[in-house]
């Protein structure tokens, strides 16, 4: 028998591996120059650097709404990084103002076996948001519209259900809010 076949079967040369790298290394050599030129974030940059986040204004009557939107509004715009808070608006270039306007809950699951009896609920909540140059006077956007929804299970309890979903409402909120404010328009 001839050193390339074994039992009348053709042996593949050491090559193989190479062969089997082949596409990877190239794949790899095609890609990486890609890499090197990714940058995080946006090159846009703002029309400010300063923001002031007035007090969430709850006409909603949401109880104990303020504190807990205003705080979460406040983190994403931080986490966010291209603005710096301040504690003032004489301080900043820009203000923005929240009104919780709208909060409802809507049924959306019944107990099947009482259909009078609520198991989840839907929650809703409108906010209207407005961003105004503290330079000039002028608004950058007024009044602008931001919906909300979360849903709410009541196997503990309708209250206790609603009390823990409020952070995830406000965490929601907040990243759009966070959106509007920080999108070049």
């Amino acid at each position: 028998m001839s050193p390339q076949t074994q039992r009348g079967i053709p042996v593949r040369r050491r090559l193989l591996p190479v062969a089997a790298i082949l596409p990877f290394l190239s794949l790899a050599l095609l890609t990486l120059p890609a890499c090197s030129h990714y940058q995080l974030g946006t090159k846009a940059k703002l029309a400010f650097t300063t923001l002031y986040v007035a007090p969430v204004e709850n006409r909603a009557m949401l109880p104990q709404a303020p504190a807990i939107f205003t705080t979460e509004i406040r983190d994403a715009l931080l986490k966010d990084g291209r603005v710096t808070l301040v504690a003032s608006p004489e301080a900043a270039e820009v203000t923005l103002r929240v009104t919780l306007t709208g909060y409802e809950r809507e049924v959306a699951v019944a107990s099947s076996a009482d259909t009078g009896l609520t198991r989840k609920f839907a929650l809703n909540l409108r906010a209207a948001c407005t961003l105004t140059d503290n330079r000039t006077g002028k608004a950058l956007f007024t009044n602008r519209e931001i919906r909300v929804a979360q849903d709410a299970y009541t196997d503990s309890g309708q209250l206790q259900s609603e009390y823990q979903a409020l952070p995830l409402l406000a965490g929601t909120l907040a990243g759009k809010v966070a959106h509007a404010v920080l999108d070049v328009w």
